[in-house]
């Protein structure tokens, strides 16, 4: 039999019509049908026009679904308290989904790799499908590409290496010179080192790594050409009798990475190595402790989220198969939409050894999740909707008969968890065991261990909440209740039982200050519309730009103050990308301080090379659309670009925090979209490759051309009575009212419509 290809188009080209016909109408395909594709039936519709489909229902093409939740569905409400106390007390086990990583799409075949033990462990996607073998696993990360910002990651800690030659200076402290030698190439800021004396008296070596954020604002990049800037400042400021080659040898990301080099550093040199203060660093727990402890907070790191790795957990002796289908629905309710892989692992099937990690005693399965589904929605990571995920996976696991219950930490006066930054595994043998990297997190450790009850909350939202399930506990105490279940109570009721709750009048009162999460939002659209200002940079003078640098940390301030304190850490995201931008437009300002200055040859054709291309680009917008066109454009979709990098930097932050940044995005959308509206043709041109703008312009065209229309019949009823005089002039008003309404939307009309010539 022969094919031909375009044999299928029409009947392709009509399922498609027809489907996306049902989606515009609202339908939704029949439960018979949807069982028909879970089960593995006919590839579905939703496959032959991109979208996807979840094992547990629920269709996704492109609409505006809240990420993270199927389509169609809405964040359900919190399952009773009491029935939920009811189920702990009667066994019932914690739902337990935890955050692994998150990773660029870069990681797809490694994440995935991971979790299939090298492709020995069956995994599945969300279509259904099993895949088996690495031939079938490494063609996902090209089904996923489209689906990557393929964002990279910040160059956080760079590796160097330096070759001095200095004659008749060997009675001298060598890692003194080292030292000078070293802040005078790089400038002030972190860094390490160790030297090496060579046997000939010619010289030394040095070999160490540094923060490539340094204090100024300045982000070295560890390449060829970052090594020739350091170059010649090393060559301006050396005496005549010496010299010094440097070069960067490697860059990398994050904490993890600074610790692990750090630690090879002093390995290699016996702890002979100090820090940019002259402090020792002898050992490896010292390295770990300066990278964790006094770097990270210097590195502004940045690492893409375009795929996370979940895992859900439960109970040793948990039955299986039930599990990997609670699982399953769990993933394909949850993530309907989003492409995912998933695998499960236990004691018995895992091939990985239990010394290498493997082999774990309680089931669990790895899920690699898209962030960006393929109606270009992303999935939240915040608190609210690490608790939607756990009520989801507790209901899951009740239909499949594992009782399983979501819980909240305040329920039962639980310890706080602790991070993978705060301990290191030292046995994995049943259950691992780890060891604390500072005195603070082994209490933390061991609080959690011995599941010891936690301190009293500090927020008011907190502190109603404990005081609830304290009420619910009581009361539940109060039924008929077996013994076990008696004793599980009155435990409970000793852990909640602290009189210190009530005892501050300041601490009891119902819920948080009624006006706080207002200022709070308030002041973070002040601070978002601050740092979006469309100010031409390169015209700033140094008095204007530190009156806006003092207007900025005003902001913040203010900000800080409004913020409850359980969600300042979303605001900590959005103080460093503020302070990033304003130190960007530090470097400006000193850019065009330096050119008027006339700085020499060297420096302009450094920073010329990097610029050509820029100026190319932007003198070919200038002559397309015009000058005025073209700034104006450039204004409002750079304005709209730091919106965005600020809302992908707080995406794991406070849900208020979060709807603020959206709702400044929109806004710098807003202002672009009537631009374009306007007859901007740049902005109808970036419209036409990004999604967000190409809908808001649309928008904004619909409104226009309804008001077209409006005003169009409005002329029309007052053309009416002057052609039919008989006809009176209209009931409520005066003929001089009328006429006074006409002029002012004619005068409204002509001023619009000399706006728009001004823009074309």
């Amino acid at each position: 039999m022969e094919f031909f290809l375009g044999a299928f188009t029409a009947e392709w080209e009509s399922r498609k019509a027809a489907f996306l016909h049902d989606l515009s109408l609202g339908r939704r395909p029949s439960s018979d049908e949807d069982e028909r594709r879970r089960r593995g039936g006919a590839a579905g519709t939703s496959e032959l026009v991109g979208g996807s489909k979840g094992r547990g229902g629920g269709f996704r093409v492109g609409g505006r679904d809240r990420p993270g939740l199927g389509a169609g569905m809405h964040r359900r409400a919190d399952r009773p308290m009491r029935a939920r106390f009811a189920g702990l007390a009667s066994g019932s086990q914690p739902a337990v989904v935890k955050m692994a990583s998150f990773g660029g799409g870069g990681r797809v075949a490694a994440m995935i790799t991971y979790v299939s033990r090298n492709g020995d462990v069956v995994v599945e996607n969300e279509r259904g499908e099993q895949l088996r073998g690495r031939d079938q696993l490494s063609a996902v990360g090209s089904e996923w590409d489209h689906l990557m910002n393929n964002r990279a990651e910040s160059r956080d800690i760079g590796l160097f290496h330096v070759a001095v030659t200095e004659d008749g200076r060997g009675g001298d402290d060598v890692f003194a010179r080292a030292r000078q030698i070293v802040t005078q190439g790089l400038g002030d800021g972190a860094f390490a080192f160790a030297v090496s004396e060579r046997s000939d008296g010619s010289g030394f070596d040095i070999e160490g790594m540094a923060v490539l954020r340094r204090p100024g604002g300045e982000r070295l990049t560890a390449d060829a050409k970052a090594s020739a800037i350091v170059q010649q400042r090393l060559d301006a400021s050396l005496a005549e009798d010496a010299s010094a080659k440097f070069q960067f040898t490697g860059y990398g990301n994050g904490t993890d990475y600074g610790a692990s080099r750090l630690r090879s550093l002093v390995e290699t040199h016996t702890g002979n190595v100090q820090d940019e203060q002259g402090r020792s660093i002898s050992d490896a727990k010292q390295a770990g402790d300066l990278v964790q402890l006094e770097w990270r907070h210097q590195l502004h790191s940045r690492k893409p989220r375009d795929v996370m790795h979940l895992i859900l957990s439960a109970r040793a002796g948990t039955d299986v198969t039930a599990f990997q289908d609670a699982a399953r629905d769990f993933l394909g309710s949850q993530f309907a939409g989003h492409r995912y892989v998933f695998s499960l692992h236990d004691a018995v099937s895992d091939p990985k050894a239990q010394e290498a990690g493997g082999k774990r005693p309680h089931v669990h399965v790895h899920a690699i999740v898209a962030m960006r589904s393929d109606g270009g929605d992303r999935i939240e990571t915040t608190i609210s909707t690490f608790r939607q995920w756990r009520l989801t996976m507790a209901e899951k696991a009740r239909m499949h008969g594992i009782a399983m219950e979501m819980t909240d930490r305040r329920d039962r006066a639980s310890p706080a968890a602790y991070s993978k930054n705060q301990v290191r595994p030292v046995n994995t043998i049943g259950r691992t065991d780890h060891e604390a990297t500072s005195e603070a997190a082994q209490r933390r450790y061991d609080a959690k261990r011995a599941d010891l009850p936690s301190s009293i909350p500090h927020t008011a939202r907190s502190q109603t909440y404990t005081r609830a399930a304290q009420q619910e506990w009581l009361e539940f105490g109060r039924s008929q209740l077996s013994q076990p279940v008696r004793e599980f109570v009155d435990a409970q009721l000793s852990r909640l039982d602290d009189r210190s709750l009530a005892a501050d009048p300041q601490l009891s009162g119902q819920g948080e200050k009624p006006n706080s999460g207002a200022q709070s939002r308030t002041d973070l659209l002040t601070l978002v519309e601050l740092v979006s200002e469309g100010d031409d940079m390169r015209h700033m003078t140094r008095p204007e730009f530190e009156a806006y640098e003092k207007r900025v940390e005003t902001a913040l301030l203010q900000a800080e103050r409004a913020m409850p304190a359980a969600e300042r850490a979303g605001l900590e995201a959005i103080a460093t990308a503020a302070r990033e931008h304003v130190n960007v437009r530090r470097e400006l300002v000193e850019l065009v301080e330096h050119r008027d200055r006339g700085g020499d040859q060297q420096d302009r054709s450094t920073a010329g090379s990097d610029r050509e291309d820029e100026r190319q680009r932007w003198n070919d917008a200038v002559a397309r659309y015009g000058r005025a066109a073209a700034e104006a454009a450039n204004a409002v979709l750079v304005d709209v670009e730091r919106s965005r990098d600020a809302l992908e930097r707080a995406e794991a932050g406070a849900p208020d925090t979060i709807r603020a940044l959206k709702q400044a995005l929109d806004t710098q959308l807003l202002k672009a979209a009537e631009l374009g509206a306007a007859g901007n043709g740049l902005i109808r041109d970036v419209a036409d490759v990004d999604e967000a703008l190409r809908n808001m312009l649309q928008a904004v065209e619909r409104e226009r051309q309804k008001a077209d229309r409006e005003q169009t019949a409005a002329r029309s009823e007052r053309s009416e009575p002057a052609a039919n005089p008989e006809r009176g002039a209209p009931a409520g008003g005066s003929g001089r009212e009328a006429d006074v309404q006409n002029r002012r939307i004619d005068g409204d009309t002509k001023a619009r419509n000399e706006h728009d010539d001004r823009e074309r």
